[in-house]
């Protein structure tokens, strides 16, 4: 808006990326176009397969199809320009593309939040309820609760939102990263920013206990540990262990990354161990998510299987 603009005498930032000798850039460069192909080859997959293969069109497969198609924004809001930056081709961004760029970041971070609630539900009701489960998860429970997923993250980022478009940036402009990202921003901010770490501290609290806790994913766990002692033959403890260790996989990733990096009260951490936790869930996670599920799930390794 104009009046943020009056506001705002820097009109673009210069991403520092990851400081360091050619041959450490160019390493980089590689290992994350690598990883981005693999993480949109895989995810792409994933939403094929299902599409393809009836036999999928199965709620934990039509969730994981939503994160997978997530996973694919996600990493894709930052990757490029990550590799740009590293490369020394693209490392400046506009004010307004860089505030596009985090809340774009957060709103998708939230709705995974969200969406591996879900699925954590999803499994906890096919382990603890397998008779009944087909009628609680029917098609319309599971597109209902799918698109609350998605229109949860604007709730959730709205207020936080509001005040870091209301920031002030009046010079330096050089974020150390390779994406635009709260602390980078109250960092480099020239204005009072203490109602956006207090915002941002809250916000993450609320996203993360009601997608981690109320939705289902914590009562989950203490449901995964408690059915498998119950269980008495090896056979049921080898099948409902592999229900539920790919997901718990992929939360503890993700969990622990946006845990470390938002469920703080200052933005004081270092922003190159901030960049470094960033991978994990901007690289890291998209990357593992399809070939954790896939790899763990019978029906899905046969579905690949048919179509190579």
């Amino acid at each position: 808006s104009t009046e943020t603009e009056n506001r705002t005498s820097v009109q673009e930032f210069i991403f520092r990326g990851f400081p360091g000798t050619w041959y450490f850039r160019t390493s980089l460069v590689v290992l994350f176009s690598v990883m981005y192909v693999l993480t949109i080859v895989g995810n792409v997959s994933i939403i094929a397969l299902v599409w393809i293969h009836p036999w999928l069109q199965t709620p934990m497969y039509f969730f994981l199809c939503n994160l997978s198609f997530l996973e694919i924004w996600y990493t894709t809001a930052c990757v490029p320009k990550a590799i740009g930056v590293m490369l020394g081709t693209s490392q400046t961004i506009s004010f307004t593309v860089c505030i596009l760029q985090l809340f774009f970041l957060l709103s998708m971070g939230s709705t995974e939040c969200f969406l591996l609630a879900a699925m954590a539900y999803d499994r906890y009701l096919a382990i603890c309820h397998p008779l009944r489960y087909s009628s609680l998860m029917t098609n319309a429970f599971c597109a209902q609760l799918a698109l609350l997923c998605w229109l949860c993250r604007f709730l959730a980022i709205f207020v936080l939102a509001s005040l870091i478009s209301r920031l002030s940036f009046c010079g330096p402009n050089i974020i150390n990263h390779f994406l635009c990202d709260v602390d980078s921003c109250i960092v480099l901010s020239c204005t009072d920013t203490s109602p956006v770490e207090l915002a941002t501290f809250i916000v993450s609290i609320i996203v993360i206990m009601v997608s981690y806790d109320l939705l289902g994913s914590l009562p989950t766990l203490i449901f995964y540990d408690s059915m498998i002692l119950r269980i008495p033959s090896a056979q049921g403890w080898q099948k409902a262990f592999s229900t539920c260790s790919a997901h718990l996989t992929v939360v503890t990733i993700w969990y622990g990354s946006i845990i470390f990096l938002y469920l703080k009260p200052s933005a004081q951490n270092s922003l190159d161990l901030n960049k470094t936790i960033n991978i994990f869930n901007t690289i890291v996670t998209p990357l593992l998510t399809p070939f954790i599920y896939t790899l763990r799930n019978k029906e899905a390794k046969e579905a690949l299987g048919k179509a190579f």
